[in-house]
């Protein structure tokens, strides 16, 4: 099975973002706090040990390296389909301790953060933290030249 789809994060979610997803899975398939449609539970069928095996794997660095190397080298790597792209014109630019970051609203509450990191690296792939929707980030790198104004 593969740990992000289980626990509905991209793989680029941070370890807080993997908690907080295994909390929801683990309330989810709570007995007493199920939702009932017609009847029957929709997480019924989850295996709590798989998502214990699942959040341990993705939350230990260490781990989840070995899992990312094992997952990409099955030939069969799951990335996610961006929903749409969106101009990095239309995050919310916000400065913090670890420099800028830009978020952009998911439709499932959740955000979309780009780091300065991120767009050293060009990556434009960018995962909600909260579900498994990813977004194709548009934008361009401009190199600082001395001299232009």
């Amino acid at each position: 099975p593969d740990y992000y789809e289980l626990l509905s994060v991209s793989p680029s979610a941070s370890p807080a973002d993997i908690k907080a997803a295994y909390h929801r899975a683990l309330l989810a398939s709570h007995p007493d706090k199920r939702e009932l449609v017609n009847g029957l539970s929709k997480f019924a069928d989850i295996d709590i040990g798989l998502l214990k095996q699942a959040f341990n794997t993705l939350y230990t660095p260490s781990l989840r390296k070995e899992y990312d190397v094992r997952r990409s080298a099955s030939g069969n790597p799951r990335g996610p389909r961006p929903a749409q792209v969106i101009s990095l014109e239309d995050f919310e630019e916000r400065e913090g301790p670890d420099g800028t970051t830009w978020a952009y609203p998911c439709r499932c509450g959740g955000q979309y953060v780009v780091t300065e990191d991120m767009l050293d690296a060009g990556q434009h792939l960018v995962g909600c933290g909260s579900c498994s929707e990813a977004v194709w980030a548009g934008y361009e790198l401009v190199e600082d030249t001395e001299g232009s104004a």
